[in-house]
């Protein structure tokens, strides 16, 4: 164990310490979901990365899920051509690949994940699969089987995860507003995860295994900082019930394709018109920070280079520090993690991306904590795309659900921070995940 693990792992107290900061109801802590969550995220990564066993199975994973990413590239290829081919894959004409372009490359995989995620579904698979994550949430850790099950379902679906409880979402409490909205923030759709892995397998030929090991690990995460931002001062009415997903099942297997592929389409066209507005507008943000600025500088004779992602990496520099990453990168990383918040975790994956590409970090555990720390979807547009989602299911809830969205995306950043927290007091640079054998 080095200096920076010990870092990390009292990191992951500091971060619940902000975090009952910002509570609204400080002498309303409840101690088993707090000590369960903390202790399901030890157990874990333990076995992520300290059980051989563990290891192995999460490369096995990253190998079955890169040789499912390259079958998904078959359609783009022929749709869009070399433009769809992967750096240094060539394809049946000897072409090679023209470099990584996101939206020939990346985007079409959520198309194909959204069909795939389906039929899993429609086969039951998926359900049996949420069903024993979200038991084991209510039965550990006493929290209401409604907000165990969206927390469950958020590990591999995405703002549809609510859907899953919609028959109960009337009649949730406060605190459990709060706790899905933070699991719906703190954590990756499967469909949108094939994106990330895109941006960096070239780089990080282990990102497929981190990046399901960090959906894991926020589960746990999201439960445990929402409870202490919204602690529950009612009685929930699914309190220690084991309740089913409720899903409209297709009428056939072709249906269900279909309507996946659907779904996987209307969701890029969605990231596609939000990267496009976002960029745009801090863009035009950062011209207006640096007319400002450059008077500043010239009046108080400073050499600050004024632009959102520096403002925020500033404020997440001690942050990243107590993550544990090596003291020589924390500069880069806390500006890659702040600026999530704002321009979305698809721009910091690319931006981190582009950092290993360009040889910037100097310690292979600053990309591993950063990939845990960006492993969710914690930003301003995300809680308003989640607010909206719930709140057309449940309209005559729609104050209480705005009224906690803020500290909702307060606890779903800390969490995913939590999780690179506990990632970073595990690993080392002899794990088995840092590259594949």
């Amino acid at each position: 164990m080095t200096i920076y693990n010990l870092i990390s792992f009292c990191g992951i107290f500091i971060l619940m310490a902000l975090a009952w900061l910002f509570s609204d109801n400080k002498r309303k802590m409840n101690w088993r979901v707090i000590a369960w969550g903390v202790i399901l995220q030890i157990l874990i990564a333990f076995f992520v990365f300290i059980v051989p066993a563990g290891s192995k199975f999460f490369l096995f994973l990253n190998d079955l899920v890169g040789k499912i990413l390259n079958s998904a590239s078959a359609g783009s290829e022929f749709i869009f051509g070399r433009l769809a081919l992967s750096p240094g894959q060539t394809n049946g004409a000897g072409e090679g690949s023209l470099g990584f372009i996101l939206a020939f490359q990346g985007f079409p995989t959520i198309i194909f994940f959204s069909a795939l995620i389906n039929i899993l579904y429609f086969c039951n698979i998926m359900p049996i699969i949420i069903r024993t994550f979200s038991t084991m949430f209510t039965k550990l850790m006493k929290v209401s089987g409604a907000e165990s099950l969206v927390t469950a379902s958020n590990i591999f679906m995405g703002i549809e995860s609510n859907l899953t409880v919609k028959p109960h979402i009337k009649k949730m409490t406060r605190s459990e507003f709060c706790t899905i909205l933070t699991a719906g923030m703190a954590t990756i759709a499967a469909n949108v995860l094939s994106l990330y892995v895109f941006t960096l397998r070239e780089q990080f030929p282990t990102i497929t295994a981190h990046l399901m090991a960090a959906s894991l690990l926020s589960a746990p995460a999201a439960i445990v900082m929402s409870k202490i931002m919204v602690p529950e001062t009612e009685t929930p009415k699914t309190l220690g019930v084991h309740i089913h997903p409720h899903y409209d099942k297709d009428s056939s297997l072709f249906e269900t394709i279909i309507k996946g592929a659907n779904e996987g389409l209307k969701m890029v066209v969605g990231i596609v018109a939000l990267l496009i507005a976002v960029l745009g507008l801090v863009s035009l943000f950062d011209l207006f920070l640096g007319f400002l600025g450059g008077k500043m500088n010239t009046v108080f004779h400073w050499q600050f280079i004024w632009s959102l992602k520096n403002i925020l990496g500033y404020i997440f520099y001690p942050l990243t520090w107590i993550l544990g990453v090596p003291a020589q990168d924390v500069s880069i990383i806390s500006k890659i993690i702040g600026e999530r918040m704002v321009v979305t975790e698809v721009v910091a994956y690319k931006d981190l991306a582009e950092a290993l590409k360009q040889h910037l970090l100097t310690d292979p555990r600053s990309a591993v904590i950063a990939t845990y720390a960006l492993c969710g979807f914690a930003h301003l547009a995300s809680m308003a795309i989640f607010v909206g989602g719930i709140s057309a299911l449940a309209p005559e809830r729609t104050a209480t659900i705005s009224k906690v969205a803020f500290q909702a995306l307060i606890a779903a950043t800390l969490a995913c921070l939590m999780t690179a927290c506990v990632a970073g007091a595990f690993f080392t640079n002899t794990s088995l995940l840092l590259t594949a054998p």
